[in-house]
């Protein structure tokens, strides 16, 4: 039984206002009414029937706006890559999943491997504010970092601009270029997206004990497995 001080640092409006960002098509996306699904979803309603409260979902399109509302206390628990920039607000769980950042370029691009791409007269795309765009602010030294509105609209920016190399998660990118043909992701991956639960610092650190518990019995227990594969997700392992 989860004690009334954990469940009012939760749900202090007395409903968990979870924020799920579609920004990762990996984790959360929409059915065909139009409503939220995916594995952070799935652990969003588990977590308010864990405290005994009713669940609100906070939809947002990308990662920095769902990152916003849980810094300011709009939400009360988001879902979020692991990033030093995002933990001076939000204390992180332990990951749940792991999920693989790559570069795509056109089929008739010089770059072969992942070690090229920091050069001088290299622009990368990147969804503003998700986890590899914080993660790429901080890593090229040569290369020039180009911001789309959101990881959806990387690819699509990627091809207006002309720019040379597109970032993202692996399973987007291969999504999103299925279609057109022409491109190609180069080999491996330029980074590991550690995917985890977050609550304000300011809730507090039994709020973030409990919530940190929490994840690591549902990948014991089975439960994110579960909903990866529920969910048709490839390529995405449990941590």
């Amino acid at each position: 039984m989860t004690s009334p001080e954990i469940v009012r640092a939760f749900a202090p409006t007395g409903r968990l206002r979870a924020a799920i960002n579609l920004g990762n098509a990996v984790l959360a996306g929409r059915d065909a009414t139009g409503a939220a699904k995916g594995v952070s979803v799935d652990l969003a309603r588990r977590f308010a029937e864990r405290l005994g409260v009713a669940i609100e979902l906070a939809v947002f399109e990308t990662a920095g706006a769902s990152v916003d509302a849980v810094a300011r206390e709009a939400a009360d628990i988001g879902f979020f890559a692991i990033d030093p920039l995002r933990g001076e607000a939000i204390r992180f769980t332990p990951p749940y999943v792991l999920i693989e950042g790559c570069f795509l370029v056109r089929q008739d691009s010089p770059l072969q491997a992942n070690e090229e791409v920091d050069r001088p007269g290299i622009r990368v795309v990147a969804g503003k504010g998700s986890a590899y765009d914080l993660f790429l602010s901080r890593e090229l030294k040569q290369a020039q970092l180009v911001h789309a509105p959101s990881s959806q609209a990387v690819l699509q920016h990627f091809l207006d601009s002309g720019a040379e190399v597109a970032a993202g998660v692996k399973q987007q990118l291969e999504k999103d270029a299925a279609p057109l043909g022409g491109l190609r992701l180069l080999p491996g991956r330029f980074m590991v997206i550690r995917q985890a639960m977050g609550c304000a610092r300011s809730r507090g650190e039994a709020a973030a004990a409990e919530l940190a518990r929490f994840v690591e019995e549902m990948k014991a227990s089975g439960f994110v497995a579960d909903a990866l594969a529920r969910h048709g997700v490839q390529g995405a392992s449990v941590a």
